[in-house]
């Protein structure tokens, strides 16, 4: 198809607000957004994280505040990390199997307020439980045992799964946790539960401000790029979420968000399988910075950023300006 000036005018359709708003390819709505929620001890505390201007730790009462909130601007989704207290943390992270941790007092504080008007999405990894910040369980060499930990890792997301979690979510890394997950959810009679794998999870500078918020990054031995992703890598992505489709996950991850566009794009295209990303703290603390110093306007840099992620071929966004971006477009 030939077209050419003036039969042509691309500038037609941009006249009017309510032209532009009739051919626009890409559509955010609330229902594309999920909430991450920091969960903290105690009754009645909004402690906020200084690394991330706005969002705060909040106790078991407070999420379930926040998820009532979540419910009223139309937020389909809510995910929780813990914020475990230092007493409780060890080198094999067994806080996480506890049945009233911190993440199991949530899981069911936010069932008993909304029941299933929202979804709570968990997070399957031990480094909000350990004293050394990994993911998993550590050898004696200093790596991060794979088999050792994927075991841990089982009991976890049963122990979530018994609380009343929707979705799991295993954001660890190691080969094969994905089908280990599957395979003792269907045989504990788990079988409407989904899994959303980060399934391209990448070593990120981008991570910082979230493990102030739960208190992980000052206590990190070492680094994570033996499990987490080279940041140069693409095609190794398209691997790791083959293999987690495969091994039964419902969705995939791609974590940080804005510096993989080319990744998302590429997953879609080639398993057509729900897609999310994670517009992680970094990222968020950056628009803040930005806005704040007047670099730009803080709404319309959000709003611009979640419409990329859409228009790379996401189902959805995680991201800590989920309550701000539903109000505008609420209206």
């Amino acid at each position: 198809m030939s077209r050419s000036y003036p039969n042509t005018r691309l500038r037609r359709t941009r006249s009017f607000g309510w032209s532009r708003a009739m051919v626009r390819e890409t559509v955010l709505t609330p229902a594309d957004l999920i909430w991450p929620l920091f969960v903290t001890e105690g009754n009645g505390v909004e402690d906020p994280v200084a690394s991330l201007p706005g969002v705060s730790r909040w106790s078991v009462d407070g999420i379930a505040a926040r998820a009532k909130e979540a419910v009223k601007l139309g937020i389909p989704c809510i995910a929780l990390f813990p914020n475990t207290r230092d007493g409780l943390r060890s080198d094999d992270g067994a806080e996480a199997l506890n049945p009233d941790n911190l993440m199991c007092r949530a899981i069911k504080a936010v069932k008993d307020v909304c029941g299933d008007s929202i979804g709570v999405l968990t997070d399957v990894a031990l480094d909000p439980y350990t004293t050394h910040g990994q993911d998993g369980l550590v050898d004696a060499a200093g790596y991060v045992a794979n088999d050792d930990t994927v075991a841990v890792l089982v009991d976890q997301a049963i122990n979530q799964a018994e609380a009343g979690a929707d979705i799991i979510a295993p954001s660890d890394m190691m080969d094969g946790r994905v089908r280990a997950i599957r395979m003792a959810l269907e045989m504990g009679g788990y079988h409407n539960i989904q899994i959303m794998a980060y399934a391209a999870k990448y070593a990120s500078a981008f991570y910082g401000p979230f493990r102030d918020a739960v208190r992980s990054g000052d206590r990190l031995v070492g680094d994570k790029k033996t499990y987490q992703m080279d940041p140069a890598n693409a095609d190794e992505a398209l691997a790791e979420v083959a293999l987690d489709i495969a091994e039964g996950a419902d969705s995939v991850m791609v974590k940080p968000g804005l510096a993989y566009l080319d990744i998302i794009w590429r997953v879609k295209q080639q398993f057509h399988v729900p897609v999310y990303a994670y517009q992680v703290s970094g990222e968020y603390a950056l628009i803040e910075a930005g806005a704040e110093a007047g670099a730009g306007d803080r709404d319309a840099l959000l709003m611009e950023k979640l419409i990329a992620f859409k228009r790379a071929g996401c189902s959805g966004v995680l991201t800590y300006h989920a309550p701000v971006a539903a109000r505008l477009l609420n209206g």
